[in-house]
């Protein structure tokens, strides 16, 4: 039997002096881009009025938004489930629509072109965290979806990420890189596998 002395010890990477970092991490200087009482009073707004809306009143939410400074094009579809960060970094071209339970997570600037579809479970994620950093400071960087691409079900699109016009996104997949326009893509991360039939109209 081997005794303790002989039972390798796990070697724990972070110095001990260090992980007083790590119960708080650094963030961009106003990241949020409005006051503390305006980031809270959109989040009462949203539980409070956004949320609980009915269904059909798109344009009631749209009026929501745009009070909060953001931009939303006509005949936009926002489902009340939706969760929209920061409202006054968030972009939507008309015609859009966003699906049920999709977050746009908007610690960075995201732009959503015309005639879009995020689909339900989608995640626009402008901001993550540097895992080099002990105290894992934010970072950020901004999302752009152009006209006429399509989120399907449950995808996921990193900081920092374009979507072409009119390319095809995949059910639950992944999007680490810029995507083509008008190319159907798919996996994690997700990769074009063939042109969209057609020539996209203007």
């Amino acid at each position: 039997m081997a005794s303790l002395v002989d039972i390798p010890q796990a070697v724990d990477p972070i110095p001990p002096s260090d992980y007083q970092c790590l119960d708080r991490f650094k963030l961009p200087p106003n990241f949020r881009g409005r006051s503390a009482l305006t980031v809270q009073l959109w989040y009462f707004v949203h539980a409070v009025f956004f949320r609980p809306s009915p269904q059909i009143l798109y344009g009631f939410r749209r009026w929501l938004l745009r009070r909060f400074g953001a931009e939303i094009g006509k005949g936009v579809r926002i489902r009340a489930s939706a969760t929209l960060t920061y409202p006054w970094k968030i972009k939507i071209g008309d015609h859009s629509w966003i699906g049920d339970d999709a977050v746009i997570y908007s610690f960075a600037p995201i732009t959503i072109g015309r005639d879009v579809v995020v689909s339900q479970r989608s995640y626009l994620c402008a901001g993550t965290h540097d895992y080099r950093s002990h105290a894992f400071d934010m970072e950020t960087a901004p999302i752009v979806i152009e006209d006429k691409a399509w989120l399907a079900a449950d995808v996921f699109v990193a900081p920092g990420i374009t979507i072409r016009r009119g390319a095809v996104v995949g059910s639950r997949s992944s999007v680490f890189s810029d995507l083509p326009e008008a190319m159907v893509c798919v996996g994690s991360p997700a990769r074009p596998i063939h042109p969209r039939f057609g020539r996209i109209s203007a």
